[in-house]
Parts: C-alpha cells; sequence; structure tokens
C-alpha cells in the first residue's frame, strides 16, 4: 500500500522558514516525480513546486521561484521543500504527491498518490 504522509507544518511569523518533508512508502519513487501542491481556504488546489524522477529537474510556479527550494533523498524516499521568507499568502494545506512516471508535471491529475496534507500558516 502506497502511503505518502507530510511532516514539517507550522505556524511562523511573515519572514520565516519551514520544511516540509514527504516520506513515502509501500513502493521506491527514487524514479518517479514528485511534487508538492496547496490549497488555502475557498481556493483550488494549486500547483507549487515538482521534481523528476531521473535527472532531479525542478519546477516552481512563479510566486515561490527564488523562495521555495524543493529536493529529494531517493536512499530516504523522502521529498522535501524547504520555504524561506514566507508569506501570509503561503497560508495553506500543502499537499506532497508522487507520479508513477519519472517527468514532472505542474498539472494535478499528472500525480497518482497523495499525502493527507500538513497546514501551514504564515502571520503577518
Amino acid at each position: 500500500q502506497v502511503q505518502l504522509v507530510e511532516s514539517g507544518g507550522g505556524l511562523v511569523q511573515a519572514g520565516g522558514s519551514l520544511r516540509l518533508s514527504c516520506a513515502a512508502s509501500g513502493r521506491t519513487f527514487s524514479s518517479a516525480a514528485m511534487g508538492w501542491f496547496r490549497q488555502a481556504p475557498g481556493k483550488e488546489r494549486e500547483f507549487v513546486s515538482a521534481i523528476s524522477g531521473c535527472l532531479g529537474s525542478t519546477l516552481y510556479r512563479d510566486s515561490v521561484k527564488g523562495r521555495f527550494t524543493i529536493s529529494r533523498d531517493n536512499a530516504k524516499n523522502t521529498v522535501y521543500l524547504q520555504m524561506n521568507n514566507l508569506k501570509p499568502e503561503d497560508t495553506a494545506v500543502y499537499y506532497c504527491a508522487a507520479a508513477r512516471g519519472p517527468v514532472y508535471s505542474s498539472n494535478y491529475y499528472s500525480y497518482n498518490y497523495w499525502g493527507q496534507g500538513t497546514q501551514v500558516t504564515v502571520s503577518s
């Protein structure tokens, strides 16, 4: 049974940092693309960042470029999202997602497995 478990969320002041982790189990995801999405109250789930399965190429939404960094540790089957200079508009539930193949995408429907989410709240 495939399981993705996010951790690292919390409450932080604007300008602060958090590092989210997504631990995968049930299969090896070293060759699979992984992504982070977020959903704020009353809004649709939106793409944040992704990392490809083979080359480790990365993709970010424009509003987080230069502030967020996605990385992966294949030995630990874990993906991270380092978030710096957080802003109140980053407040959302953050979800980890995994695809079956190595190609990353910003498209929600490209991912086959999802975690339960972790809350990130940025106060002004």
